[in-house]
């Protein structure tokens, strides 16, 4: 985990400081109650392939990383230190509390919220906090919403995907949406393992992780937000999708076409007209996309091509994918001064509305 080349620097020298919004925290009480679950006798395929390593195994990565999740102090700070980043956007770790009963839930996201904001408060100028919310109960959900963004200083919301198998396209969790437009923060949708519906066939082929399920699990969730009307009804609700957008961005011309053309057919009584356009009107007005774990020029400059440059964002992904080679790949981007900027610094800013707070 040591690097060996030229020190990476915090403090902006290089003409824009280094703000990652996807990085992952836990909190010990939430790591034992996946412990518990992963040493059952029913365990959820989901949670033994997106926990069984990291949250059980003793092996030196598994130990590295599980470390790295609970600290939000000193170790956390060094290591951002060593990658040249000068503020993490924080968010409770996959699956969160979206796998829990409702009353586990409910408490789980209220303490990691008040957890947060310590730290937060602790460092502000280091982590800013993302609101966990236990969806099972839609309205203590958008309270805890309002109470995490209102009295605790979060600047944004974080769901891990799916909750019990169940959508953000189903009105039930509508009452949350409401509460997150309202209150003018971003909702990240953060990727988690699929649904036992979904991750036979991907255990199976050994891709139902990061390396391939994850991504496909969120960019369908996200999709099928946009075409179920959510954005028609919350117009001005912000998302946030990692991993260069789930894929979604290489994909807009084949969705702008197949919706268009399924919706005219009427072979899907739930294919509706969207109000404001193809999908890719939805993405190119409602959301925005980091790079976390993608960190490919290519990909990144595709991104802002499609989408639009103040859509794109740096994230890195800590701590499980935090190379600070990474970090001087993007660094070397042959983008325009004032565009680095924007992917680094200022999009970020003026999303979650730290823009101020800190400055070169």
């Amino acid at each position: 985990m040591t690097d060996t080349l030229s020190p990476l620097r915090t403090g902006g020298a290089q003409g824009y400081l280094r703000i990652a919004t996807e990085e992952a925290f836990a909190i010990p009480e939430m790591v034992e109650i996946y412990r518990d679950m992963l040493a059952g006798p029913d365990v959820d395929p989901g949670v033994r392939s997106l926990l069984g390593f990291y949250f059980t195994h003793e092996s030196e990565r598994a130990r590295w990383v599980r470390d790295r999740l609970l600290d939000l102090g000193d170790q956390r700070i060094a290591d951002m230190d060593e990658r040249g980043i000068d503020i993490q956007v924080l968010g409770l770790t996959s699956p969160g509390v979206q796998m829990l009963a409702p009353d586990r839930a409910t408490a789980l996201a209220e303490l990691a919220n008040d957890r947060l904001a310590q730290a937060c408060a602790d460092h502000p100028d280091r982590f800013v906090g993302l609101a966990a919310c236990a969806l099972q109960e839609p309205g203590k959900a958008a309270r805890e919403v309002e109470r995490a963004v209102g009295r605790l200083g979060m600047k944004g919301v974080i769901v891990n995907s799916h909750t019990l198998g169940e959508y953000l396209s189903d009105p039930k969790f509508w009452p949350v949406l409401e509460a997150v437009e309202a209150l003018d923060v971003p909702l990240y949708l953060h990727p988690q393992t699929p649904p036992a519906s979904m991750i036979g066939p991907m255990i199976e082929a050994g891709l139902d992780g990061a390396v391939f399920g994850f991504g496909v699990e969120t960019g369908f969730h996200a999709l099928r937000m946009i075409t179920a009307g959510v954005f028609d009804r919350f117009p001005r609700l912000k998302l946030v999708l990692g991993h260069m957008g789930e894929a979604l961005p290489f994909w807009l011309y084949r969705l702008d076409f197949m919706h268009g053309a399924q919706v005219r057919s009427g072979r899907y009584d739930v294919l509706k007209p969207l109000q404001r356009g193809p999908v890719s009107a939805y993405l190119r007005e409602n959301v925005w996309v980091t790079c976390s774990g993608m960190a490919w020029e290519p990909a990144i400059r595709f991104s802002q091509d499609v989408l639009g440059m103040d859509r794109v964002l740096y994230a890195m992904d800590y701590p499980y994918q935090c190379p600070a080679d990474e970090v001087r790949a993007l660094d070397a981007m042959g983008l325009a001064d004032a565009d680095k900027k924007r992917f680094f610094q200022t999009n970020a800013e003026n999303l979650f509305k730290i823009a101020g707070e800190a400055a070169v």
